[in-house]
């Protein structure tokens, strides 16, 4: 059977793969491994439960609050909000448990639950492992008195999420106009309060969630409307998210994207002039664009690459104690101030940075030059042979002589399906095509079924 658990919590079709039944089961799981294991030891044990704006989030939450207040969890539901300020409340609040019900960037139809430990930290495999063997085991269930209580917040966890945000930045933004995109998604209330309480002048797009329109055609994995309004109102900067709000992306004035490549080198030169980047050590996944890798290099900048997943960025951030990382796709951590990426903290600091130094995002940006990319999937061959065929790996190496230090390649089987993905950056758009379409045709040779 496949696991219950993928890289980030449980995803699939609301209704069907993930059924209120589910939610039910999978957080009274939740809550007896971790009393198992003496995290509610001396206590009355809490969480925190929070989604984004999708419909279905309104039934799976009411089924993950009840089950935890079954398993005698006291719960304070803060309703609509962003995955990151359910991480930061979790720690704030000082809870034993948070629970997001979300699907991130994926359509409306499809929905997830996510755990997170006391602190705000995502759980590890080993636990996420025991919840799954748990769920339907017979239990002894709480009686009387012990029951769990169930409160519903109503603002002031978001209010405390703002405060924390404004509180991460020491520059103003008066004077500074933003157009923000927030996918109808769950910032669409603190995302704009949070930048207009720095001293922002915003413009808001996006922001009337009905339950059905997140993600629709608009934030961050659909840039264009935004790329749009920033021009036509003359803002300063614009800034993306998705539908939880753990990333962000931007526009500079000229209506030109910023992905999260060029935000991590900005966010990073920033913190490395001040002298408080710990170790001097950005950490991106195998993804990002070597023109970012270039740019640190030349700015005295470390880079540490990881697997693509914000939660093998945020482990080797962890282990190496580092204080960057993120993803091309805008997942941006900031240690000193989240555990997790959080796109609105992405949007301030980034806004932050444009009003200390006076230089309009563009040219922050630019020191990121990105080298022309290519890629090409090669379906229908075994792609479990793609780290091993001996002829594959001569042709990916004289690849790679011949592109020298302005190009690289990566090869990647999908995790999901019978195919490589070959990606090919380079000096020039040309040498790229040309280098990913003949190692494509090696992959279809040596890895023919």
């Amino acid at each position: 059977m496949a696991r219950l658990f993928g890289t980030d919590g449980v995803r699939g079709l609301a209704n069907r793969d993930v059924t209120a039944e589910l939610a039910l089961d999978v957080s009274v799981a939740a809550a007896h491994v971790l009393g198992s294991q003496g995290e509610f030891a001396g206590h009355r044990p809490r969480a925190v439960v929070g989604r984004d704006s999708r419909a279905s989030g309104e039934f799976l939450s009411a089924a993950v609050t009840a089950g935890l207040a079954s398993a005698g969890v006291d719960v304070v539901n803060v309703g609509v909000l962003p995955t990151p300020a359910v991480a930061y409340l979790t720690a704030a609040m000082g809870v034993d448990l948070g629970v997001v019900l979300s699907a991130s960037h994926n359509p409306m139809p499809d929905n997830g639950i996510k755990f997170l430990a006391r602190g705000g930290n995502k759980l590890d495999d080993e636990l996420e492992a025991a919840i799954e063997a748990r769920i339907g085991e017979t239990w002894e269930r709480p009686l009387g008195a012990e029951v769990g209580r169930i409160r519903i917040d109503t603002g002031s966890a978001g209010d405390q999420y703002v405060q924390h945000l404004v509180g991460t930045i020491d520059a103003p933004l008066a004077g500074l106009r933003i157009a923000v995109d927030c996918a109808n998604g769950a910032a669409s209330e603190v995302g704009p309060a949070a930048l207009r309480a720095a001293g922002a002048d915003v413009v808001v797009i996006n922001a009337s969630p009905d339950g059905r329109n997140i993600n629709e055609q608009c934030g961050s994995t659909h840039p264009e409307q935004l790329q749009a309004v920033v021009v036509a109102s003359g803002a300063a900067l614009g800034v993306a998210f998705d539908g939880d709000a753990d990333r962000c992306l931007a526009v500079d004035r000229h209506g030109v994207l910023v992905d999260g490549d060029q935000i991590m080198g900005v966010l990073a030169v920033a913190l490395h002039e001040a002298g408080v980047l710990p170790h001097d050590t950005l950490v991106t996944t195998v993804m990002s664009n070597l023109g970012l890798r270039l740019a640190m290099r030349d700015a005295g900048i470390r880079t540490v690459e990881t697997g693509v997943g914000d939660r093998y960025v945020l482990e080797a951030m962890r282990a190496g104690g580092f204080g960057l990382g993120g993803e091309q796709s805008g997942h941006i951590i900031l240690a000193e101030h989240a555990t997790t990426g959080d796109g609105v903290l992405t949007a301030l600091q980034l806004a932050a940075r444009v009003a200390t130094t006076g230089r309009p995002l563009d040219a922050l940006a630019g020191i990121v030059r990105r080298l022309p990319q290519t890629l090409v999937n090669v379906p229908g061959v075994d792609k479990g042979r793609a780290g091993t065929d001996e002829s594959l790996a001569d042709a990916v190496r004289e690849a790679e002589d011949g592109l020298g230090e302005t190009g690289r390649v990566l090869l990647r089987p999908s995790g999901t399906e019978p195919l490589v993905r070959v990606m090919v950056e380079a000096a020039t758009q040309a040498d790229a095509d040309r280098v990913a379409h003949t190692l494509a045709d090696v992959v279809r040779t040596r890895l023919a079924l």
